[in-house]
């Protein structure tokens, strides 16, 4: 096995977002897979399960995920501080809305 991706309700400022989750194997980082598998969830999202959005989550400091999250139509949205592995994290959260996708194909 490579790694995982897929869709899960994450907690987001006292509210559940859909969110695209991806963790490969560093020896498969760089490759494409997790902008592939990602892009496939989106679409998932959006065209299938008529999602209003779809969302990353990303450690600010996780720059590879970050550009895999830009790559297939995302925007950062907002912040917020997580608690993990025993310390705080900023995180981001990048949005497509299904909205906003629309407008981008037109």
């Amino acid at each position: 096995m490579i790694g995982q991706c897929g869709l899960t309700w994450q907690p987001w400022k006292n509210r559940q977002v859909l969110e695209i989750g991806y963790l490969f194997n560093r020896k498969y980082w760089h490759l494409g897979y997790a902008a592939e598998a990602a892009a496939a969830c989106r679409d998932l999202a959006l065209d299938r399960l008529q999602a209003e959005e779809v969302c990353c989550i990303i450690r600010d400091s996780n720059e590879p995920s970050q550009k895999t999250a830009l790559g297939i139509g995302m925007k950062p949205q907002d912040g917020e501080v997580r608690h993990c592995r025993g310390q705080d994290m900023p995180h981001t959260r990048c949005v497509l809305s299904r909205r906003l996708r629309e407008g981008q194909e037109a």
